[in-house]
């Protein structure tokens, strides 16, 4: 009899994993997929944020932030790099600033 106790009790660890681990997966959303939600295409952000610093974009991430769902855009104009956040359903200009030092550290790794 004890040892069907530890079977069926096994067996409900066993399942309240399984059940918390499909919860949380659901839950957790893709910001890939995200992005088909945007009211403006990518590109439109790029080219708003190139015209703000007048350069050229290096890189683009569509990012969930405080402000919601924006496009964070490094733009190099000159000598400088700036961080300019773009609205993703207004493509207005939320900030922009110059980047002292490249904050992206999971991109960038020096050898």
């Amino acid at each position: 009899m004890y040892r069907y106790t530890k079977l069926s009790l096994l067996a409900i660890a066993i399942a309240a994993t399984g059940a918390v681990a499909y919860a949380a997966k659901g839950s957790m959303e893709n910001d890939a997929l995200a992005i088909t939600n945007a009211k403006i295409p990518l590109a439109q952000a790029v080219t708003v944020a190139e015209q703000h610093v007048n350069g050229k974009a290096a890189r683009a991430e569509y990012e969930n932030s405080k402000q919601g769902w924006v496009y964070d855009v490094e733009v190099v104009s000159g000598a400088k790099v700036f961080d300019v956040r773009v609205d993703a359903a207004k493509g207005a200009v939320i900030s922009s600033a110059e980047d002292k030092a490249d904050q992206d550290d999971d991109h960038d790794k020096q050898d």
